[in-house]
């Protein structure tokens, strides 16, 4: 499963500060170095091994989810293997010697049997495969895990029908409008660095990709040193840490070195615009500007700035476009990723709107905040939004587990604690000033989507 990008901006402020006020002392466990704890998260690592394990108790409900974070995504493919990383995701259910359908223990079999809730996802820094489940089965569950890492069947006779299945996937991104564009955008605006192409990947790689390409992708990122564990819930941490170490133990690091992304994306040197064509009902403006990795001390204030900007009924955009009828929904998506991403507009055009003209309405709501910055009420709305939002995403052991999966892969998980003050810090002059440093033309890509009418549908 592919996580949407227009979704994660939900997902970026759990933060656990009333935890961390009586957190108890860490506990220590042999074979493994303590690091720290932060807003009651302990992370350690795994000493034979260098796997990073976080671990945050939860005794509200006797359940608890345990994630596997693997820092691979679809930034680490290259032309031919694109969309690797997820069909992979899809092979890592199709067994190990040990765990296999053929023996009735299958990961689906053993975890449906227990009544878990059971996935993986896969996006642009990383693959997650988790499981919720009450705490009594999670031995059983780490076991299944654990052994997946490094014995995984990987058969061309799974990777077919699979295969089959993603490019089901594929079509229906293809489908929707906004899909379809933020993927043409991506293309034009990254010439170099790989978020250029989607994590479903191009067609023509999903249905031709070699079981050796795959096996060799695996032999490369699956490893106990590019993996973070996450248990969150119901668990004693001693307890916890010394069934981690009972799977994962055993397991030797990477023989040779993980390869890391080293490509960086040119400055853009101008404007650059695409135009997709295709069958549909509705048209899609969408204007994305080049912003800096989730790490970075502007991100908060872009947050602020993109809520400001379409969340809500009294946003900016909103009044401009939706409140007149030219469109029937607008959203501003900030990016929240490991290397330097877009913040992108994107606007559903009403049927008797032009494209050309939300464009210009847009870029003179952007102008205008640009020029005369925004009031202090503007901001501590977008602020009481942004904190509200991180409250109803970290809802129990589950929805924690899943917003933290992001903040593992932006390269830093304290940021999962400390965003929300940053972001109570954000003043108007911040959000002034962030706009005019990366809200800027000659770093934009710009896309239409303009729906067209199938030739049989165009000749009647």
């Amino acid at each position: 499963m592919i996580t949407p990008r227009l979704f994660l901006c939900a997902l970026l402020l759990p933060v656990l500060a009333a935890r961390a006020a009586d957190t108890p002392a860490p506990v220590t466990a042999e074979g493994f170095k303590y690091v720290k704890t932060l807003g009651g998260i302990s992370e350690y690592t795994l000493d034979a091994n260098g796997l990073q394990v976080l671990v945050l108790p939860d005794h509200s409900a006797p359940v608890v989810t345990f994630m596997v974070t693997y820092r691979v995504g679809s930034r680490n493919e290259v032309t031919g293997t694109t969309g690797a990383t997820h069909l992979l995701e899809h092979l890592m259910f199709k067994g190990t010697p040990n765990f296999n359908r053929e023996k009735g223990n299958s990961v689906d079999q053993l975890l449906e049997r227990v009544g878990a809730v059971y996935n993986a996802t896969t996006w642009l820094d990383r693959t997650n495969y988790y499981a919720n489940l009450g705490k009594d089965h999670l031995d059983a569950y780490v076991a299944i895990e654990s052994d997946r890492m490094r014995n995984l069947w990987l058969r061309d006779s799974d990777r077919k029908p699979e295969m089959t299945v993603v490019r089901n996937e594929f079509e229906i991104g293809e489908n929707n409008p906004i899909q379809a564009l933020d993927k043409e955008i991506s293309a034009a605006a990254y010439v170099a660095h790989p978020y250029h192409h989607s994590t479903i990947g191009w067609r023509s790689d999903i249905e031709n990709v070699p079981i050796e390409k795959l096996k060799q992708f695996y032999d490369t990122f699956y490893w106990p040193d590019n993996a973070t564990v996450t248990v969150i819930g119901d668990v004693d941490p001693a307890a916890a840490l010394a069934i981690v170490k009972k799977h994962y133990g055993a397991i030797p690091k990477s023989p040779s070195p993980i390869p890391q992304v080293y490509t960086e994306e040119p400055a853009q040197s101008g404007p650059r615009r695409v135009t997709v064509k295709r069958a549909g009902q509705l048209g899609v403006v969408g204007i994305a500007y080049k912003t800096p990795a989730a790490r970075h001390a502007d991100t908060p204030a872009l947050q602020v700035l993109g809520s400001i900007l379409s969340s809500g009924k009294n946003s900016r955009l909103y009044r401009a476009l939706t409140d007149k009828n030219l469109t029937t929904g607008v959203s501003v998506d900030t990016g929240f990723f490991h290397d330097p991403s877009l913040a992108t507009i994107y606007a559903s055009l009403a049927p008797s709107a032009q494209h050309a003209e939300v464009e210009k309405i847009a870029l003179a709501e952007v102008a205008t905040l640009k020029k005369d910055g925004v009031t202090q009420a503007e901001v501590d709305s977008a602020i009481s939004q942004l904190i509200a939002s991180s409250a109803y995403a970290r809802d129990g052991a589950f929805a924690i587990a899943s917003n933290l999966n992001e903040f593992i892969s932006s390269g830093d998980w304290t940021l999962y604690v400390t965003i929300d003050e940053a972001i109570k810090k954000v003043t108007a002059a911040d959000v002034k000033r962030v706009a005019n440093e990366y809200f800027d033309e000659d770093q934009s890509t710009t896309g239409w989507f303009i729906p067209v009418l199938p030739p049989e549908a165009a000749a009647q």
